[in-house]
């Protein structure tokens, strides 16, 4: 009898290790979500555009914090609606994550460009923030804004402006100075903002308008004339908001988020939301977005999902009425 009382002990000693083990097991399943292999970041412009640039500025530094590679898929098209209706398809296991850029994502909805919403995605983080700028060719005859605007005055429909997609943000801009400033001009839409900038450098169009980060590898080769925002700009301190000359008197340029598929786990938003954040904050990745003239700034996911929303409700509202 003692030797079955034994042997019962011994049973029921193994079971409660196993069951502690299994335990211990479930705790670290449960514990800080991690990608389980390499993190695919669509992007929805082509390579060398401005948005391409800025991701592949993040993502080098990402196998630090993620402890994976991201790769960049690029998925250009339809003013950016193929890569976000990628994103929004794609398998919400936190493998694939996406950039979007703000305005252009939530005119397209509106647009129905793509088969996308915003509630298709989850927000992660802001990465960067970027001014409007109205630029001509430094070859241009026009040196200031005012004389532009003069012109195009005095020629309705005569000026020429490249964008990167009907109502995309580029195209926003330009409509934003043109209604502001009451003169009509003819837009030309691009693939994106590369070949948008491409156009105005080899004397196709007059007139664009970009972001600051999206000209700065060639930067002589362009003049800027104004800037969209409330006050003057570091980068270009002796050029005049559009304020200052009576045209459009607010902040205007592009967001650049990081957003997953609906329906990816808390964990995972969690997850890459500190990742990114700490990514952000190295020394080494902060020198690497002034060279590239990155204003960088972070945004949480309830932050940035409130900036999607506030675009949208831009979009919803003052496209209607600069678009007429």
């Amino acid at each position: 009898m003692k030797r079955v009382c034994m042997a019962a002990l011994a049973v029921l000693t193994a079971l409660s290790v196993a069951g502690c083990k299994d335990k211990a097991k479930t705790a670290a399943a449960g514990g800080e979500w991690k990608p389980s292999g390499t993190v695919t970041m669509i992007v929805a412009y082509k390579a060398g555009s401005g948005t391409d640039n800025t991701a592949r500025v993040l993502t080098s530094y990402a196998e630090k914090y993620i402890g994976q590679s991201v790769v960049i898929d690029n998925k250009e098209g339809g003013s950016g609606s193929i890569g976000w209706t990628a994103l929004a398809k794609a398998k919400p296991d936190g493998l694939t994550l996406g950039f979007i850029n703000l305005p252009t994502f939530c005119s397209n909805i509106i647009d129905h460009l793509g088969s996308y919403t915003v509630e298709s995605i989850e927000p992660i983080a802001n990465h960067v923030v970027e001014t409007s700028v109205v630029l001509v060719s430094a070859k241009s005859p026009f040196n200031t804004l005012q004389e532009l605007v003069d012109y195009a005055k005095a020629n309705p429909g005569k000026l020429k402006a490249s964008t990167n997609g009907n109502k995309a943000s580029n195209h926003i801009g330009a409509q934003l100075l043109a209604h502001s400033a009451q003169f009509t001009y003819t837009a030309i839409p691009y693939g994106g903002t590369a070949d948008q900038l491409l156009a105005l450098r080899q004397g196709e169009v007059d007139f664009s308008v970009a972001k600051v980060a999206d000209f700065a590898s060639f930067a002589s080769e362009l003049k800027v004339l104004g800037t969209f925002d409330t006050k003057r700009i570091p980068e270009y301190p002796d050029t005049p908001t559009l304020g200052e000359l009576g045209f459009y008197p607010d902040w205007y340029g592009s967001a650049r988020c990081i957003v997953a598929p609906k329906g990816t786990p808390k964990e995972a938003i969690a997850f890459y939301a500190d990742a990114f954040k700490k990514i952000m904050d190295d020394p080494e990745y902060k020198a690497a977005g002034e060279k590239a003239h990155m204003t960088t700034e972070f945004k949480d996911p309830e932050a940035t999902g409130a900036l999607i929303n506030q675009q949208y409700d831009f979009c919803a509202n003052t496209l209607a009425e600069i678009f007429k």
